[in-house]
């Protein structure tokens, strides 16, 4: 990346819409503008004010558009950025771009508006991450989610520690250059103190993971059972459309079905499975080898039982069996509910991971949500702006805690200062990576190249 460049990419979606977006950014970006510009002098204007005017390719007038400018350094960027309102037919923003490359811009990467930003110092690297999640959220939790990393999130409560941090590390590097004199800068019981204070909080971030990754990817739910179970008509009921073929022909799933259910602001994965029996159906057969793939991937399992086929606890215990031998967190749908006899049903609602159910009637259906809300909750153990869901915090919060812990057995062991110091400087670095204040090429090009081209 070229700091002194002048980039542009369209900021909107590609596709005909009302209006499409082009943004700019660098020192020239409102000087180019102004090279393809009839109005107003761009020059003259303040920052964060709107013009009317018309985009020219010298007597060719491309479109009628809206100008905004943004001045350096209140800018997202920290730049001079202009963003021009066009109409947003795709052949009418390609040409615009075209005409503001010829004037000097030159289109932007992936991310490198964002990158802009981070490396000027506007946001730091788990904001600059929080906005690609923003991007994509596609529930309330994970725009929530989104929004509190974008306001600093728990990077806040990190650089606090590890300044605290800091000052330890640079007195115990102080007492190496005076080793021989065999002084001792650092009470070892006061950087205890602070190691367990860093700790106490490292320790609930690393275990939010599992409900923050929950969060941002969706929760994958499996339903699964054998054929003419009621697996289709369950995904119908939780849906409230007809998204799977039902048949009372068993087998008529062949394939595995996947679509979104949101419940509470959570994203739910659901996947309707082909029926898990023996056949020799060659067709039928890939699809219950589908299905047990996708067994392995689910965080929670639905397993369909017909319930008019329980006749004594002992049929109960061999379908708890069977759902618990997939080793996934699961409940027991106990279809066709209405059809079994009392003594089963009494026997089945007192089972706390069993949900009693007619999906042709929808009856159960409500039971079923919040008893999924409920399991996806109860892994929950931080406040929103203390949960992470980005796997590269997860990995520098978990190898600063372990880094740490080598530096409490080095003190209690009375291991040689020169080791105590080399920890420490591991683990500073392991949590400078969360935001940014330590990092490489290879790492933020990584990060950014996942962004869009315009962000």
């Amino acid at each position: 990346m070229k700091q002194g460049d002048t980039i542009v990419a369209p900021a909107t979606a590609q596709g005909v819409g009302a209006i499409g977006v082009i943004r700019l950014s660098g020192p020239e970006a409102i000087a180019i503008t102004q090279r393809a510009w009839r109005g107003k002098d761009l020059a003259l204007q303040p920052s964060h004010t709107i013009h009317y005017g018309h985009i020219i390719d010298g007597d060719r007038e491309l479109d009628e558009v809206m100008v905004s400018i943004f001045r350096g350094p209140k800018s997202f960027t920290t730049e001079d950025v202009v963003e021009i309102s066009c109409h947003g037919s795709p052949y009418i923003m390609e040409q615009v771009l075209r005409l503001l490359i010829s004037k000097g811009a030159r289109m932007a990467d992936a991310g490198e508006f964002t990158l802009r930003a981070f490396i000027n110092g506007r946001i730091d690297l788990s904001q600059a991450e929080a906005v690609a999640d923003l991007i994509a959220s596609d529930s309330a939790a994970a725009h929530e989610l989104a929004i509190k990393q974008i306001r600093g999130g728990f990077a806040h409560q990190i650089k606090e520690l590890r300044a605290q941090l800091v000052n330890f590390a640079s007195l115990i590097e102080l007492e190496l250059d005076f080793s021989e004199e065999d002084v001792e800068f650092v009470k070892r019981d006061e950087l205890v103190r602070i190691i367990y204070r860093i700790q106490a909080v490292l320790r609930p971030l690393i275990e939010s993971f599992k409900y923050g990754n929950v969060i941002k990817n969706g929760v994958p739910v499996a339903i699964v059972g054998k054929p003419n179970a009621g697996k289709s008509t369950l995904l119908n009921a939780l849906l409230n459309e007809e998204r799977a073929i039902v048949s009372h022909i068993a087998g008529t799933t062949r394939d595995t079905i996947e679509e979104v259910l949101h419940i509470d602001g959570i994203a739910y994965r659901l996947i309707d499975t082909a029926g898990l029996r023996q056949t020799e159906d060659v067709i039928e057969q890939i699809g219950v080898e589908r299905s047990y793939d996708k067994i392995k991937t689910a965080s929670i399992l639905l397993y369909m039982t017909d319930a008019s086929l329980i006749s004594d606890a002992q049929d109960l215990n061999t379908e708890l069996k069977a759902a618990a031998d997939f080793d996934v967190p699961y409940l027991l749908i106990a279809n066709k509910s209405d059809l079994c006899a009392n003594t089963i049903k009494e026997l089945l609602s007192k089972l706390e991971d069993v949900v009693l159910m007619s999906a042709k009637t929808n009856t159960g259906i409500d039971t079923l949500r919040k008893k999924l809300s409920a399991m996806v909750q109860s892994q929950k153990v931080t406040p929103p702006d203390m949960t992470i869901a980005n796997i590269r915090h997860y990995e520098a919060l978990r190898h600063a805690h372990d880094t740490l812990d080598a530096v409490l057995e080095a003190i209690d062991h009375q291991i040689t200062t020169d080791l105590v110091a080399l920890e420490l400087k591991r683990a500073l670095a392991y949590l400078g990576e969360i935001s940014g204040e330590v990092t490489n090429d290879e790492i933020l090009g990584n990060i950014f190249s996942k962004f869009c081209i315009g962000k």
